[in-house]
């Protein structure tokens, strides 16, 4: 395979490549404009490489690759279109979920908070809030979306039906929002309520997004001559189950964060619990090492690669070209299963329908654990 294949196989692989009246149509490579390709009968390029050398250029060997993924085993060749799929509502159990949803989320939130052990207080000083206590009262203060001390009535009736031990104020919760510690139990009770679904789930899928506040970090344009600002914001990383939409592991920065590390420790997390098979995701976490996490819980990776990267190098990877060969032949086939990552961008839409886009704390581990 020489450089004009490799190119070729490139352009197929990132770019896409259409049927027109004069033959295919092959973007440039440089970004600007497009060439005019035609291979039935005597092979034709209108870029300047094939002019000046009669012999198949790079988007020549494109349209080659892109007719031999796309061609059958009888040799006929086919194009598919996307089909749009609607799903009808249950409203009966639509509208039950949506009218006992809160009494249910306060039973199961007291069931959970229940096996969280109580640390040893030391010294003489005034009894601490029960931690589960705690946990309950910031878990269903989130949950509520409104104020902390808007939140109080709640926590009294919560009081009352023996959900709470003691009342926890509303200054208690900012405090312990604020405790560094509190961020792993968060992480370890997320992962505890995915676990009935071990049996269920099997393909999972990863992304990321990013939750606004209303802190914001200012800053003097001398170009404009004016002080401009910005919303800093936290950016959460999560893996989710593809059939489900269950939260199996998470990790959350108070600041802006590179995807690709991350997937390693989601895959390690819910492979604790999980059987995984799948693991989708998009481009932005195309690695070596993750694939290799991938692999080394016994799972397949469907995750794009980014453009410029190839299966051939002086030392390469061997999963790396094995699954960058599969990604570029098989193309339908690596769709099919690359495609149930959109319930990952799913979970993060009903996330942020029912919670909102913005964080209320102030400080970055109060967000973090809000968050």
């Amino acid at each position: 395979m020489d450089a004009r294949q490799e190119r070729g196989m490139a352009i197929a692989a990132m770019t896409k490549i259409e049927q027109v009246p004069m033959g295919w149509k092959v973007p440039s490579s440089s970004g600007k404009g497009s060439y005019v390709v035609k291979v039935d009968g005597v092979k034709f390029c209108t870029c300047p490489d094939f002019e000046e050398r009669r012999q198949p250029c790079k988007h020549i060997w494109a349209v080659e690759y892109v007719i031999q993924r796309e061609t059958k085993a009888d040799g006929s060749t086919t194009y598919t279109e996307a089909v749009r799929v609607t799903y009808g509502q249950t409203w009966h159990n639509y509208n039950l979920a949506q009218t006992h949803e809160a009494e249910h989320f306060s039973e199961l939130l007291h069931n959970l908070c229940e096996g969280i052990p109580q640390p040893i207080q030391e010294g003489k000083g005034r009894k601490a809030h029960l931690l589960s206590d705690v946990v309950f009262a910031a878990t269903s203060k989130v949950y509520s979306t409104i104020s902390a001390r808007r939140h109080m009535s709640t926590i009294v009736e919560e009081k009352e039906a023996g959900n709470l031990e003691k009342k926890v104020s509303y200054n208690s919760t900012f405090d312990y929002l604020n405790t560094p510690e509190l961020t792993p139990l968060l992480k370890s009770l997320i992962e505890e309520t995915a676990k009935p679904l071990a049996a269920v789930e099997s393909d999972f899928a990863v992304d990321s997004s990013g939750f606004t506040s209303s802190v914001y970090k200012r800053w003097f344009d001398h170009k404009w001559g004016k002080e401009k600002k910005e919303a800093k914001w936290v950016k959460v990383h999560l893996m989710t189950g593809v059939k489900t939409n269950v939260v199996t592991s998470v990790e959350v920065t108070p600041t802006e964060t590179a995807d690709a590390p991350f997937l390693p420790g989601l895959v390690n997390t819910t492979a604790e619990t999980f059987q995984i098979q799948e693991v989708s995701a998009d481009k932005a976490y195309s690695s070596r090492r993750n694939l290799q996490a991938i692999a080394a819980v016994g799972a397949t990776s469907y995750i794009p690669f980014k453009a410029g990267t190839n299966g051939i190098g002086n030392t390469p990877d061997p999963l790396w070209r094995k699954m960058w060969h599969f990604y570029n032949y098989n193309r339908p086939t690596f769709l099919q299963h690359y495609h149930k990552r959109s319930n990952v961008e799913s979970t993060m839409s009903m996330i942020k329908a029912k919670f909102g886009g913005r964080v209320r704390s102030k400080t970055p581990t109060a967000q973090v654990n809000e968050v």
